[in-house]
């Protein structure tokens, strides 16, 4: 299980990149070639929503199916620390979760912005060149 959160983190750390290298100022000359690579990618980044989900039913399972130990003496203390780690462990792993779709958000966003802004650069040049 711990490659799939590998692989998650990887992905919203790659998304982070990209997001701060598109709004980063001084990256005009490459910020043409950069709004295509990150058009490109934007499709394929789309399979971290359902592997989000996938992941979030999986916290949610191991939360349903884990050990109560509500009186004080009906876990062992090592029955209780594992359960707090498996509970660190869920809320960081949620934090990762949350982060990676916000990340894809707000990349899908700024990425059609920037499009934009580039799109109505190039009329307003055209309508310079034109008089």
């Amino acid at each position: 299980m711990a490659l799939e959160w590998v692989v998650l983190g990887y992905a919203a750390a790659a998304e982070a990149v990209m997001l701060l290298l598109l709004t980063l100022p001084g990256l005009d000359p490459l910020r043409k070639g950069l709004l295509s690579v990150t058009k490109a990618l934007l499709r394929p980044f789309l399979s971290i929503v359902p592997f989000c989900m996938f992941l979030l039913l999986d916290i949610y399972w191991k939360y349903e199916t884990r050990p109560t130990c509500n009186s004080p003496g009906a876990c062992t203390p090592s029955e209780s620390l594992r359960h707090q780690k498996s509970i660190m462990k869920s809320q960081r792993n949620g934090t990762l979760i949350a982060s990676a779709l916000l990340f894809y958000w707000v990349l899908y966003s700024v990425t059609n912005l920037v499009g934009r802004v580039e799109e109505l650069k190039y009329r307003v040049q055209k309508l310079k060149d034109y008089k």
